[in-house]
């Protein structure tokens, strides 16, 4: 009997499985198999392909981004990311606050957007889109106005989360300034050097309805955050935060916690002061509610620490990690 290959072509399989294809595909990728054959022009053209979009790999000139909202994502998007040029050099293209608006325009369906390496010292957060539900900024230049607590309360009534990554002009004030978003639950600072221990006590005492809070290479130690959140955010579901001084007294502050499910905690600084395998598990222990450890950086994976608290805590997952990545997408 002969034996043959049969050789599957890409006219061979169904719409879903190209769709599917499509969307690993940059965005300019994405177009240019568009001019293949009617069909593939169909399918570039549907409306799953645009929900998610990333135009961080490009520098995009104003015009193209304008044929893109208009051709192609419009009401389909859901999310978008997008870069601002802020290190190209004065004649760079910049995001401008009628792009902003038009997007809130024809996007209505728009939940999420991340902004990375962008100047927005002239875009008013008014001209955001108000459908926003999660609001990314990284490596962002805002206006000192953009978060003060006497601005408009009716901006981004929808705001539910804000990642605040290398945001250099955030500071004390701006973090009381958050209580203007009204839906916001969960809040992540990344490298907000400007933000102090009192301001971070001040600011969660005005936050206290905060269910997520992660605190990411900053100048603050583990101790006065994990101080503060006992104090004010008694139905914090998740924290996140670099062990930088940390201690087990600063651990068992979160004793008790009522609502406590996630707890995580990111190296690689350990110092001597740094709580050991069995005071980590004690504290854990007294968390009614606590259903996941993670602990990334500590140099613990497959040593007896890991051991000790996979054995002491049955009722959790206990997640033990190398170094996590350089990409700052800590929150992902």
């Amino acid at each position: 009997m002969r034996v043959g290959a049969i050789m599957a072509t890409f006219a061979d399989l169904p719409d879903s499985v190209l769709l599917e294809i499509f969307s690993y595909l940059p965005v300019r990728d994405r177009i240019r198999v568009s001019r293949v054959c009617h069909r593939w022009k169909r399918l570039v053209d549907d409306r799953w392909l645009w929900r998610h979009v990333d135009l961080t790999l490009y520098t995009m000139r104003p015009k193209v981004m304008w044929h893109l909202l208009r051709r192609y994502m419009a009401s389909r998007l859901h999310s978008l990311r997008m870069g601002g040029y802020l290190f190209s050099g004065s004649q760079a293209p910049q995001l401008s606050p009628a792009l902003m608006r038009a997007l809130g325009q024809k996007c209505p369906n728009l939940r999420r957007l991340c902004l990375h390496v962008a100047n927005l010292s002239m875009v008013p957060i008014t001209s955001l889109p108000c459908t926003l539900r999660t609001l990314e900024l990284h490596s962002c230049e805002i206006s000192m106005a953009w978060l003060l607590k006497e601005q408009d309360p009716t901006v981004l009534p929808l705001l539910e989360c804000i990642v605040l990554d290398r945001v250099p002009a955030f500071r004390d004030e701006h973090l009381q300034g958050l209580t203007r978003f009204r839906a916001l639950r969960s809040l992540v600072l990344g490298g907000t050097y400007r933000v102090t221990e009192t301001g971070l006590d001040a600011g969660l005492q005005e936050l206290s309805y905060l269910q997520r809070l992660e605190v990411l290479g900053c100048t603050l130690s583990a101790d006065s955050t994990l101080l503060a959140i006992s104090r004010h955010l008694r139905d914090v579901r998740k924290i996140r935060l670099t062990v930088r001084g940390l201690s087990a007294p600063g651990l068992s502050v979160l004793e008790g916690m009522p609502a406590l499910e996630s707890l995580c905690l990111l190296g690689p600084l350990v110092t001597p002061e740094m709580p050991s395998p069995a005071e980590i598990l004690s504290s854990c222990l007294a968390m009614p509610k606590l259903r996941v450890l993670e602990l990334q950086g500590l140099g613990w994976e497959g040593q007896e620490a890991e051991r000790i608290l996979c054995k002491g805590l049955p009722h959790c997952m206990v997640i033990v990690r190398a170094c996590p990545k350089e990409s700052m997408d800590w929150w992902m």
